[in-house]
């Protein structure tokens, strides 16, 4: 009797040790899982915070580069001429617009 004590103590035993290796790897399970998802947070946060890095380099290197208009060179190329003069402009050019071209066939002020 105390052989068949023994087996069923000893498949006892293998029951309860194969109860605990499966309730084991199912918690295992879910904290890789737990681990997994801390980690993608993890990443995707380390993500955003190099995109706001790098705008704001970017950011800092513009402000840095800008450029200033050359206005010596403007001025002296309207004093040149290159645009007509300085009152000139491409439309009308140098000289103006000449008042009797605005005339409507009248020679008076009010055109009557």
């Amino acid at each position: 009797m105390s052989a068949v004590i023994a087996a069923v103590v000893t498949v006892a035993a293998v029951a309860a040790g194969t109860g605990f290796s499966i309730y084991q790897s199912q918690e295992g399970k879910k904290s890789q899982e737990k681990a997994m998802q801390e980690q993608k947070r993890a990443q995707d946060q380390a993500a955003t915070q190099a995109e706001a890095q790098s705008r704001k380099s970017e950011y800092a290197m513009n402000a840095a580069n800008r450029r200033m208009p050359d206005m010596s060179s403007i001025m002296a190329n309207a004093a040149k001429g290159a645009a007509g003069g300085p009152s000139g402009t491409m439309l009308t050019g140098p000289g103006g617009v000449d008042p009797n071209a605005l005339a409507l066939g009248k020679n008076t002020l009010l055109g009557g």
